[in-house]
């Protein structure tokens, strides 16, 4: 039997990572956000995010590198990360 490899997700969109960079959403839609882990420092033996640039992207391969990205910020933490990014990606994905 071949082995299914589980994606992880957050608020019903799926999570990838790559090194330093988190990809949330799906390149399937429009939209999708891209997080890079700037800096880290080391709590209790782990590895933790201490300050994350944050974009949301546009998944189109018709818009230029500089369009594709249409909101940045930067935030303390992945959480805070997280947080604006599952808010930009909603807001994104249901405007009409």
């Amino acid at each position: 039997m071949a082995e299914q490899e589980t994606v992880l997700q957050y608020k019903g969109h799926p999570l990838m990572r790559k090194e330093n960079i988190i990809y949330y959403g799906s390149m399937s839609d429009k939209y999708i956000i891209m997080m890079q882990i700037l800096d880290s420092k080391e709590v209790k033996g782990l590895r933790v995010a201490t300050r994350v640039a944050v974009q949301l992207q546009q998944t189109s391969p018709n818009v230029s590198r500089r369009e594709k990205i249409v909101k940045k910020t930067e935030k303390d933490g992945l959480w805070a990360a997280m947080d604006i990014a599952s808010i930009w990606l909603g807001r994104a994905l249901n405007s009409k």
